[in-house]
């Protein structure tokens, strides 16, 4: 399927021209500082992707192509609302504030990465989600809790396209229309639920025509261009804010890597498809528009790569630098307080921790 001959909400087609004119808060300052948003996440996903095939990392998630989506949303979020993220949304929570050794922390098996305490503020995202789609009720709790608080607050949910499928999303669609909460839902439709095409994935032609039995707005936006993500993200959360309710995105994107270092999408995704998805990725489309405006360069980006790699070596040294957990902490995040069934085993841990050790832990 030819994404790019769909009917969706664009300024930027994949030329980097403009097929509309721009919105009014899209001047070259933002969208320079989109650019160098999405270059710099792009650079820490690939020094991620080295970091797992060299063993400091687990099995890790790449976002590669989604940074539009991403960077848009956290963005467009303001700092008193939530963010309720699934595995792929590391650009927004970067956007969001959270570290980049967060991250590494929390794909390196350390729990302390979903920690997002600030010494200047209160963060009240929630952490990263794997379960498919399960993140989708929570965020109807959220939502439901900032209406009832009445501080015209505003909550964003993702998930991928085939977490579309499950009964969490439709549920919780459908909660959100029935309650006239302030929630906005994206799905990043990357194409792709692991090995499942979109094709077979739902016979609708847009994901986003399931607002409609929800009885909420929705709309296809094309996930490469980060002036139509923002502006219809930005204009989703003024309006839940404003007590309108929920809103519906559907981001086209494509999943440019594999499903997760874990995965080999070569053994069912056909390189011509993949190769031509290349055209249409997001950094380069913006870009391409800027250099057209002067308002980049060939020194800009070089300058630019080289302070990247330089910001994200600094947090892969954070992260190596931290002092591991004690293995007895993968109990200690499974419940508020241990049951009488985890005490023996946590025990039991801390005992051959000790023996290895020679008698000294912790």
């Amino acid at each position: 399927m030819n994404v790019q001959a769909l009917s969706m909400h664009r300024y930027l087609d994949f030329q980097g021209q403009l097929t509309a004119p721009l919105p009014a808060w899209a001047d070259i300052v933002t969208l320079q500082g989109f650019y160098r948003d999405m270059v710099l996440t792009r650079v820490y996903d690939n020094k991620a992707v080295a970091l797992q095939r060299t063993g400091k990392l687990g099995t890790y998630p790449s976002h590669l192509g989604s940074e539009a989506i991403g960077i848009a949303m956290g963005r467009a979020l303001k700092k008193d609302d939530v963010f309720i993220p699934y595995y792929r949304d590391m650009p927004a929570m970067w956007a969001r504030g959270i570290a980049m050794e967060k991250n590494l922390q929390y794909w390196g098996g350390d729990e302390r990465g979903s920690d997002f305490s600030f010494d200047d503020r209160h963060c009240r995202d929630l952490p990263f989600c794997v379960p498919i789609a399960t993140q989708c009720t929570h965020a109807v709790g959220v939502a439901a809790a900032l209406k009832i608080q009445g501080g015209h607050h505003a909550a964003l949910v993702t998930c991928g396209d085939g977490g579309t499928s499950k009964g969490d999303f439709l549920e919780s669609i459908n909660c959100a229309g029935a309650w006239n909460i302030p929630l906005v839902f994206v799905i990043n439709n990357n194409q792709w639920a692991i090995s499942v095409p979109r094709k077979l994935q739902c016979g609708a032609e847009f994901l986003s025509d399931k607002a409609k039995g929800a009885g909420i707005p929705g709309m296809t936006v094309d996930g490469n261009d980060i002036i139509a993500m923002y502006d219809a993200i930005m204009k989703s959360l003024d309006r839940a804010r404003k007590g309108k309710g929920a809103t519906l995105i559907e981001a086209v994107s494509y999943r440019l890597s594999d499903h997760t270092t874990a995965d080999d999408a070569s053994r069912y995704r056909n390189e011509d498809e993949l190769q031509q998805a290349w055209q249409y990725e997001p950094i380069k489309r913006l870009k391409t528009f800027l250099m057209a405006q002067g308002a980049w360069s060939d020194e800009e980006e070089k300058a630019w790569q080289a302070q990247c790699r330089q910001e994200v070596e600094k947090a892969v040294e954070r992260y190596l630098a931290m002092t591991p957990q004690p293995p007895e902490s993968a109990f200690d995040y499974l419940y508020e307080e241990p049951t009488e069934e985890i005490r023996p085993q946590r025990d039991a841990i801390i005992n051959k921790a000790m023996r290895m050790q020679g008698g000294h832990h912790g």
